[in-house]
């Protein structure tokens, strides 16, 4: 890094500090006021500052914020109108099927006030093409028979059998079924609610794909004074975040004739009786059956013991959960083993007996001091146990660089090659590819560090799956920053980084930035892939792509090849990015971009504006997974009329 890009940095580093804590300051009023008082502000400010510092206190800040955005987001673009209701019932007398659905529902000595709310929200459902199926799991509470069999009593869709012996939530679960004529099954807890227009658009969705055998949507929570808050706005179907949470959880929604395939519920994994049925059912079905409705059709219920409120309120749950997939691998024969963590699972897929080599291809001139500490944090860290360092030397003249790549030959692992053609840095990763040993590459940039030892291993050992095309890292810049969390197709235009410039210690949208995900991209800076799959699809595009977006275009071309890209949080290392390449801050740099960025918009089209690892309810003009104003999705009628001009950015 040049002594200018340095300064650059360094002033950047203390303005991003400053911004943040000037807005702290402006928002001390609002902290004391959320937090009960100073005191409590106080407590709250010391407990995160220790563990996060102010980039901790700054992204609570915007969450507070956030809640309060998505009150105003209900609003404008989720309330029902008389309009809206209108438009859907004459879409659903148009609509070609017709499904009955059966919406099926467990309860057990519930708050009786939740229970009524429960089942009126399937009464007031607009698609009228509905029965519900509840069965009591013989409750002690006396109040809550007499309202189910009013219930039965008014309306001949609602079905009710009382068992005799308590079974628990997956026995319950099975006595719903048992009263199911429809076609399909939606389920619903006996303390949520479902959101009006839940079953019209899950029969929209089963009008749209015909072909669809399991579907769900995104979700929110609601408190004891009915305020909704916190969604979890979805991407489309991920089996790797699927491995890492329950990602289909509320709303769910499945074909009978699947659930009798795989004999309902299953006993024994209560608490994660759901992520199980998922799980059984996945291995029934293929991935173009599975759809997402981006929209909230489900409203989870916030209590003491729910596991909305936290995952703590019902740790046996987690544990059946990590059972669950456990179970799934060994009947998949997938070697692997879940381990629940604070935020979900990690996934430890195992390494063969011989794990295969692994061919790091590094580009570097000159620039000592980053290729001294990249090459020798590998070789000191990294406890993957087979793989060759490949350096190619771009014309580097500094003779203390041409000493130091001279000597680092000694290690057996590290090969230097000189390449004296003009600067491509798709071409000469190419071109170091065919020179590759390995049965896998790993592409890395020369400013990169190892923080986590097994980085190589975990990075491994996902590529080896099956359908697996590339793996990305979790990269952090020096200041302990998020760098790359995976990249998100449409952001600025044409992609952005995940949660870049998030704090250590903070989990993420949805913990997104802490789990195992699919993403529909990731850094070229550190990037594994077979090598026969890396030269299958091409390569990186050498003519159109000479420096920017190539490691973009390369996964979105795996994809096309129906392969999928991984992130994963446990391969970290810091990245000083630009370090080697520098801005674009020069009129030739900004040419070349603007090229290479109208190449990707002309191949890939809509494709940059629509990725399915992200959704359309969020924003595309940041990277913190902020809401979209408006979302992406059709709306029925025009939105509200507000003087709401979006959340205040941070």
């Amino acid at each position: 890094m040049s002594i200018t890009e340095r300064g650059k940095y360094s002033l950047n580093f203390i303005i991003c500090k400053l911004e943040r804590f000037f807005k702290i300051v402006k928002s001390l009023p609002q902290l004391i006021r959320l937090c009960g008082g100073a005191l409590g502000a106080l407590r709250m400010t010391l407990t995160v500052f220790k563990r996060e510092g102010l980039g901790g206190i700054h992204a609570r800040l915007v969450k507070r914020s956030q809640q309060r955005d998505y009150a105003e987001w209900i609003h404008c673009y989720d309330t029902l109108t008389d309009e809206i209701q209108t438009t859907m019932r004459e879409r659903v007398d148009v609509m070609v099927q017709r499904p009955f659905i059966s919406v099926v529902m467990p309860t057990y000595n519930g708050n009786p006030e939740w229970l009524i709310e429960a089942i009126e929200s399937v009464c007031k459902q607009i698609y009228p093409y509905w029965e519900l199926c509840i069965a009591d799991d013989a409750s002690t509470d006396k109040a809550i028979r007499p309202i189910l069999e009013r219930y039965a009593r008014k309306d001949p869709r609602i079905k009710v059998v009382f068992r005799e012996q308590n079974g628990h939530i997956s026995a319950a679960s099975n006595s719903a079924l048992n009263l199911v004529t429809g076609e399909w099954v939606a389920l619903l807890d006996h303390d949520d609610i479902l959101a009006e227009s839940a079953l019209f658009w899950v029969a929209d969705a089963i009008n749209q794909h015909p072909d669809v055998r399991l579907i769900y949507s995104d979700e929110d929570k609601i408190d004891e004074a009915a305020r909704r808050f916190d969604p979890y706005f979805k991407c489309d179907w991920n089996i790797d975040l699927f491995y890492s949470h329950n990602l289909i959880t509320h709303l769910g929604v499945y074909r009978t004739d699947l659930l009798n395939d795989i004999n309902g519920f299953r006993l024994g994994v209560e608490g994660a009786q759901d992520y199980d049925l998922a799980l059984r059912c996945i291995e029934h079905i293929e991935s173009r059956q599975i759809h997402h409705i981006p929209r909230v059709l489900y409203h989870w219920r916030m209590h003491v013991q729910s596991t909305a409120q936290s995952a703590n309120a019902k740790p046996y749950a987690m544990l059946a959960g990590e059972r669950a997939l456990n179970e799934h691998f060994q009947r998949q024969k997938i070697i692997a083993t879940a381990e629940l963590v604070e935020h979900g699972y990690r996934v430890h897929y195992t390494l063969p007996d011989n794990p295969p080599l692994v061919s790091l291809v590094i580009l570097t001139r000159n620039g000592l001091q980053l290729i001294r500490k990249c090459v020798e944090s590998i070789l000191e860290r990294t406890t993957y146990p087979n793989y060759e360092i490949l350096i190619v030397d771009n014309g580097s003249d500094d003779i203390a660089t041409l000493q130091y790549l001279n000597e680092t030959q000694t290690d057996a692992r590290v090969r230097v090659v000189r390449d004296e053609r003009p600067f491509n840095y798709s071409a000469l990763n190419n071109g170091a590819v065919k020179l590759a040993r390995g049965e896998l590459v790993g592409l890395l940039n020369n400013d990169l560090e190892v923080i986590s030892p097994e980085w190589l291993s975990e990075m491994v050992s996902i590529a080896l799956q099956t359908g697996v095309g590339a793996v990305g890292a979790k990269l952090w810049y020096p200041n302990n920053t998020l760098q790359h969390g995976g990249v998100i197709l449409g952001i600025g235009g044409w992609a952005g980084h995940a949660h870049r410039r998030l704090p250590r210690g903070h989990l993420g949208y949805a913990a997104r930035m802490s789990l195992v995900s699919g993403f529909t991209a990731v850094t070229g800076a550190c990037l594994v892939v077979h090598k026969g799959l890396y030269e299958h699809v091409g390569g990186l595009n050498e003519s159109d792509l000479q420096m920017a977006c190539n490691d973009v275009d390369f996964c979105l071309r795996l994809s096309e090849a129906g392969y999928r890209i991984v992130w994963t949080p446990y391969a970290e290392l810091y990245h000083h990015e630009s370090a080697t390449r520098g801005y674009e801050d020069t009129p030739e740099k900004q040419s070349r971009f603007s090229k290479e960025l109208q190449y990707m918009k002309e191949r890939w089209g809509d494709q940059l504006l629509n990725d399915p690892a992200y959704s359309p309810n969020l924003t595309l003009d940041h990277e913190d997974f902020s809401l979209a104003w408006p979302p992406r999705v059709e709306l029925l009628t025009p939105p509200v009329q507000h003087n709401f001009a979006g959340p205040t950015r941070h």
